[in-house]
Formats: C-alpha cells, sequence, structure tokens
C-alpha cells in the first residue's frame, strides 16, 4: 500500500523538512496574503516557509506520519497549518481556492488539469520535481516519475510562464541543481 510505504519512509526521524529551490529563491513573488497549498507536502518544508510569510496554509499528503511530523514542527514554531491526509485525485482539488500552490518532489501528470483549476485569477504555481537526464541516483527510477526535456511548461501551457530552470548536463557539472526542473506559473485573468 502507498500510504504505508511513505509512513515507513516518514517514521526515521533523521529526515528534514525539503525546501524547494523555487520557492525559497522567489519569495518575493509571494502574495502579502492569501491561502497556499503545500500538495504531496511531505514533511512539510515547504509549507513552513509559507506560513511563516504569513499565508493561510494547507498541506496535504498521503502520509499520516509525515503530517504528524509537520503539525509538531508547526506547533513548535508557532504556526498554523491545515494539515489533510489525502489519496491524491483530480476530484480532491477544489476549485479558485488557492492563491499559491507548490509542489515539490512529486510528479502525477493526471492531476495537472485540476491543479490550474485549484489556483485564483493571477494565483502562482511553484513546481519542482525530477527530470529524466539527472545526474545521479536521487529520486525516483521510474520514467512515470520523472519530467522530459522542458515537460513542466507544456504540462501548465495555460498558465503565464513566470521562471523556469532545467540546467541536466549544460556547463560545468559541478554547479546548479542538475537533477530537477524548476517552474513558476501564474493562472491569467479571464
Amino acid at each position: 500500500m502507498l500510504q504505508a510505504k511513505w509512513d515507513g519512509i516518514y517514521a526515521d526521524n533523521a529526515h528534514t523538512p525539503h525546501i524547494a529551490e523555487v520557492l525559497s529563491a522567489h519569495l518575493h513573488l509571494l502574495p502579502v496574503r492569501g491561502r497556499a497549498l503545500d500538495l504531496a507536502c511531505g514533511l512539510g518544508g515547504n509549507a513552513l516557509m509559507l506560513a511563516e510569510q504569513g499565508l493561510r496554509v494547507d498541506a496535504w499528503d498521503i502520509s499520516r506520519v509525515a503530517l504528524s511530523h509537520l503539525q509538531n514542527q508547526a506547533e513548535q514554531h508557532r504556526l498554523q497549518i491545515a494539515t489533510r491526509q489525502v489519496v491524491l485525485t483530480p476530484d480532491k482539488l477544489p476549485r479558485n481556492r488557492f492563491d499559491v500552490i507548490v509542489i515539490s518532489r512529486f510528479l502525477d501528470r493526471s492531476l495537472c488539469n485540476a491543479i490550474m483549476a485549484a489556483l485564483k485569477t493571477d494565483g502562482l504555481l511553484f513546481y519542482q520535481t525530477f527530470i529524466r537526464h539527472k545526474l545521479d541516483q536521487q529520486g525516483p527510477s521510474n520514467p512515470d516519475y520523472l519530467l522530459e526535456c522542458n515537460e513542466l511548461p507544456q504540462l501548465f501551457s495555460p498558465l503565464t510562464l513566470v521562471f523556469y530552470q532545467e540546467y541536466a548536463r549544460i556547463g560545468d557539472l559541478r554547479h546548479g541543481n542538475r537533477n530537477e526542473a524548476c517552474y513558476i506559473g501564474q493562472k491569467p485573468t479571464r
């Protein structure tokens, strides 16, 4: 069962909450107030960062263990984060609810249209996940969970492209994020 797998992974307290580079490097793009979703949040590093920026944060994941760790972290830092244990399907995402959605190290192409629909007008999507041409074995090996070259801008083409980065094997391989693509898109005004 998928939940048991992820509960087992997060049961090890040695894990540190991951914060997506695409979010931490672009905090200046966040709205001053609003509602954010950390989708497939894991230990919730992005959720914690969003809450520290003053946003109302929802954090969803399949793992109850990860969400419990996140709640403990939120309480320690006196942050309000609403967690929800959920198996993600397109029908679980509400329409026009979020000013910001962050997704890191998770890929389910069947959710793309629902993710865009869940954004409010002018809402921002911050997305960072593994590419097929990554340099090392970090992350999944199953190609279903790895991006093709320039795939994120294609998957989210109805959004206005704000930022995209995918270095892969270009230039000096000792520098830069070589395993993941980073994307920011904005839902256009109709």
